[in-house]
């Protein structure tokens, strides 16, 4: 009685027992070990950067701090509270730094750090929110600006423009009602498109009431 266990044809005795491709891996001398460390490092390359909670909460404070702030300063121009200057106060002094329309452009300055810092509070339409206190602290700095004195003069309106320039591109989070927005997906894009709407804006009011 014979019994064929693969020694009688000359053949691997393992061979019935796995498929063609097993039997080529098996014999280019990988062992699991090194598999399993090839495979784990490919997945670690391969892994895209995670968002994280952290850079939401990050970005909820510094658009809560900052719209509160912006809120602040138009109700203050609007209504004259803690200790404003009012609609009256406020176009004094724009006519005193040389601007026309003063009460006009008093009035459109408060009512857009009312509504610009309330939307920001609520993390929507932030890119149109963040462009229009870009807008309103480019044109504050370029009137106050003095080289020797620019900490005294400016420091103040440099770190909102700062804050309003990041949650410009950066979006509000996915702690916000824009969290399924277009302009949330595509920030960069929206934010470059409301920067050079609001610099236009800055520029018109430079040129043309003043």
């Amino acid at each position: 009685m014979s019994i064929d266990d693969g020694r009688s044809t000359g053949g691997n005795a393992d061979s019935g027992y796995f498929t063609p491709s097993e039997q080529r891996y098996a014999g280019s001398g990988h062992d699991d070990a090194t598999t399993t460390m090839t495979t784990e490092d490919d997945v670690a390359v391969r892994e895209p950067h995670q968002w994280h909670f952290g850079a939401d909460f990050g970005l909820l404070v510094l658009r809560v701090t900052l719209g509160a702030l912006v809120l602040a300063h138009g109700l203050q121009k609007v209504f004259g509270i803690m200790q404003g200057p009012g609609i009256d106060g406020f176009a004094r002094y724009l006519t005193s730094l040389g601007f026309e329309q003063a009460t006009l452009l008093s009035w459109v300055t408060g009512v857009t750090e009312l509504v610009a810092g309330g939307l920001l509070i609520l993390g929507l339409f932030t890119p149109a929110a963040a462009a229009a206190v870009l807008g309103v602290i480019a044109n504050a700095i370029w009137v106050q600006v003095d080289v020797k004195e620019f900490v005294g003069a400016v420091e103040k309106e440099t770190l909102y423009a700062a804050a309003a320039f990041a949650l410009l591109f950066a979006g509000a989070g996915k702690i916000s009602l824009d969290r399924n927005t277009p302009w949330f997906r595509r920030a960069p894009a929206f934010g470059f498109l409301f920067f050079l709407l609001a610099a236009g804006l800055s520029v018109v009011t430079l040129v043309v009431l003043r």
